[in-house]
């Protein structure tokens, strides 16, 4: 695990895109596990430039995405098949029949849907990097507390603590989902590499309790503990309550030398660990 913390959201976003543009350069026909919500904004905006500047293509990338709305037609604005369209697909050179999410309808079987999900993501050869933020409850992806850490791709039932945060995206005349579809926290620690980005003191106490607690289904994101190579990209404010922030700063920095003759994805450099 290696703990990144940087000045501001802008910083966090831009570090971020500097790992999946490193990933694709790479392997241009590289897998992504992406994520929804207000954090990634940023992150696509900088992908999108970094397309537009010809420095990266999409053409052959492959995605899978985190969760969505049970439900929903992928036509629906607030459908975030509708959310990635628009922050990110539309505007680069992705092929959209190598986009997924997992769309479920209401005369689907949803337990079908994720076990059809799964083998989605496995035929794929599996996910190289997945995107992750974190709720203030800790959640990742729509796996609330209490989900199972061997959990796989779902329906979960949303917390009214993820309803609330979520409600100012809807128009007050909207209905607003309360059960989604999302893999689970087995699925996503199946990715071969993980980045969780957090901005806002609002996330500062669920990133405390995912790097620093006890790992427990109570607050989901612990269980990247378990993980051997993941990276939380954190602002100022989201790493305010951490205990060993001079430690993570003071190991970062030791980190990036490897970094800088490696990268994050070098054959056989499996972790970059802080302890």
């Amino acid at each position: 695990m290696e703990i990144v913390v940087l000045p501001d959201s802008e910083s966090v976003a831009e570090f971020s895109a500097n790992i999946v543009v490193e990933l694709m350069r790479k392997k241009p026909a590289a897998v992504l596990g992406l994520a929804t919500g207000s954090t990634p904004i940023a992150l696509y905006q900088h992908l999108v430039e970094r397309y537009r500047s010809e420095d990266v293509s999409f053409s052959e990338v492959v995605t899978f995405n985190l969760d969505e709305y049970l439900g929903l037609d992928p036509s629906n604005p607030q459908s975030y098949r509708s959310f990635m369209n628009s922050q990110l697909f539309d505007h680069v050179d992705i092929d959209l029949r190598n986009t997924h999410l997992p769309h479920c309808e209401e005369a689907q079987n949803p337990r079908k849907v994720g076990a059809a999900y799964e083998r989605e993501i496995s035929h794929a050869g599996g996910i190289d990097l997945q995107i992750l933020g974190i709720g203030a409850n800790g959640h990742i992806g729509f796996n609330e507390p209490t989900s199972s850490l061997r959990s796989r791709t779902r329906v979960k039932t949303l917390t009214e603590r993820t309803v609330q945060d979520n409600s100012r995206l809807f128009k007050p005349h909207e209905a607003q989902p309360q059960l989604a579809m999302t893999m689970g926290i087995a699925t996503i620690l199946e990715a071969r590499q993980l980045v969780l980005m957090a901005t806002g003191e609002s996330k500062a106490h669920s990133v405390r309790q995912a790097i620093e607690g006890p790992l427990s289904a109570m607050c989901p994101a612990s269980a990247l503990q378990l993980h051997e190579n993941v990276v939380f990209i954190l602002d100022e404010d989201a790493a305010c309550e951490l205990e060993g922030l001079a430690y993570y700063r003071w190991a970062h920095a030791k980190n990036q030398l490897l970094v800088g003759q490696h990268g994050y994805f070098d054959e056989g450099l499996t972790s970059l660990d802080v302890g």
